[in-house]
C-alpha cells in the first residue's frame, strides 16, 4: 500500500503548529464536506483523507511516530515485523491503545470522516476512530448496506401488506403496515452485506416504498380524490348514489340540484393515517354529471316542455 503523506493531504509544512494544522483541516472538511457534495465521490475521499490526516496529526504522539518512520515505514515494517510491534508497542490483542484526544473531529462532522485507510490501519493498528472518548477501542468497519425498492398498489398501502425479498444470500418477509406512502423508507438492521473483517457488524437493508398510481383513485397526503359519474336525474332531483371507496361501495345522499364538479367529503375514508391506529384521512368525491344520450322522442318532447316550463317560471332566463 502507498505512504500517505499527511501534511500534504491538509496542505501544512511538517513544523505546521497544532492551531495551523486544525484551521487546515477545518477548510478541507468545510469544503469536501459529503452533504455539499452528495454526487461528488472525489470530494468524499478528500474529506476521509483530511479527516485521517488530522487524526494522526492532531495527536502529538501519533504525529512523532509517524513523522520518525515516514515514507519507510513499508520497508520497516516488512523488514521486521517484530520490531516493528515493539516500536509502536503492544497493547491487548498484540496491539497498542492510543488515547484519543478529544472528540472535536466527530463532534463538527458526526463522524462521517470515517473509514480510515489500510495505510492507517497497518499505521496504528486500526485505532483511532473510537468514539466514546478514554482509550480507544477497535471500531471495526460495518458491512455494506443494501438498498432496493419495493412496489404496492394503492390497495395493498391501505390494508398493509407482505412482501418476501431476496437479498442473494436470504430471502426476508417485511410487513408494510396500512398507510405506507410513496418514497418512505424501511431500514431493516442487520440485514446488508456481512463485515469483511472478523467480528464486523453487517449492513443495513434499505428499502424504498413505491406505491403504484391507482386507475380510480389519487392520493393526496392521507386523503384520497377520486371522480363519480353521477347520472342528470339524481343531480336535479336528488336521491342517493353508490360511491366506490378503498373500503368498498357506500351510500352517498345527493342534494337536489348538485351541479357538475361539486365535490362531496366522506369523512374518514382516506388512507390510514401510517402509525395512528384508528385514523383516516378524508375523501374527497367530484360529482360529474353525466348527460343522458340516444333520447327517444317522447323523451325529447318531455325535455322541451320541461324548458318551456322552466323558462316561463324563471324571470329574466336566458
Amino acid at each position: 500500500m502507498d505512504y500517505k503523506d499527511y501534511y500534504k493531504i491538509l496542505g501544512v509544512s511538517k513544523s505546521a503548529s497544532q492551531d495551523e494544522i486544525k484551521k487546515a483541516y477545518r477548510k478541507l472538511a468545510v469544503k469536501y464536506h459529503p452533504d455539499k457534495n452528495p454526487d461528488n465521490p472525489k470530494a468524499e475521499e478528500n474529506f476521509k483523507q483530511a479527516g485521517e490526516a488530522y487524526e494522526v496529526l492532531r495527536d502529538p504522539e501519533k504525529r512523532r511516530k509517524y513523522d520518525q518512520l515516514g515514507a519507510d515505514w513499508n520497508k520497516y515494517q516488512n523488514q521486521n515485523y517484530g520490531d516493528f510491534q515493539d516500536f509502536f508497542g503492544r497493547g491487548q490483542g498484540g496491539r497498542r491503545q492510543y488515547h484519543y484526544a478529544g472528540k472535536e473531529y466527530e463532534d463538527i462532522f458526526g463522524n462521517s470522516g470515517g473509514g480510515f485507510s489500510d495505510f492507517f490501519n497497518a499505521f496504528f493498528g486500526g485505532f483511532g476512530a473510537n468514539t466514546g472518548g478514554g482509550f480507544g477501542q477497535q471500531k471495526t468497519p460495518k458491512g455494506a448496506d443494501l438498498k432496493g425498492e419495493v412496489h404496492i398498489t394503492l390497495d395493498e398501502a391501505f390494508k398493509g401488506v407482505q412482501r418476501v425479498i431476496d437479498t442473494g444470500s436470504k430471502k426476508l418477509r417485511i410487513n408494510i403496515k396500512p398507510g405506507a406512502f410513496d418514497d418512505q423508507q424501511l431500514r431493516l438492521k442487520g440485514h446488508g452485506q456481512p463485515g469483511r473483517m472478523a467480528g464486523a457488524e453487517p449492513g443495513d437493508l434499505l428499502l424504498v416504498i413505491k406505491v403504484i398510481p391507482h386507475g380510480i383513485f389519487q392520493r393526496e397526503g392521507n386523503n384520497v380524490h377520486a371522480t363519480h359519474m353521477l347520472d342528470l336525474y339524481t343531480a336535479i332531483l336528488g336521491g342517493k348514489t353508490n360511491v366506490e371507496t378503498l373500503k368498498g361501495s357506500v351510500s352517498v345522499k345527493i342534494p337536489k340540484g348538485t351541479q357538475n364538479g361539486k365535490k362531496i367529503r366522506l369523512r374518514g375514508m382516506g388512507m390510514p393515517v401510517h402509525n395512528q391506529s384508528g385514523n383516516f384521512g378524508d375523501l374527497y368525491i367530484t360529482m360529474q354529471v353525466r348527460m343522458p344520450e340516444n333520447l327517444n322522442a317522447e323523451e325529447e318532447s318531455l325535455f322541451k316542455k320541461l324548458r318551456d316550463l322552466h323558462r316561463k317560471n324563471t324571470p329574466n332566463y336566458a
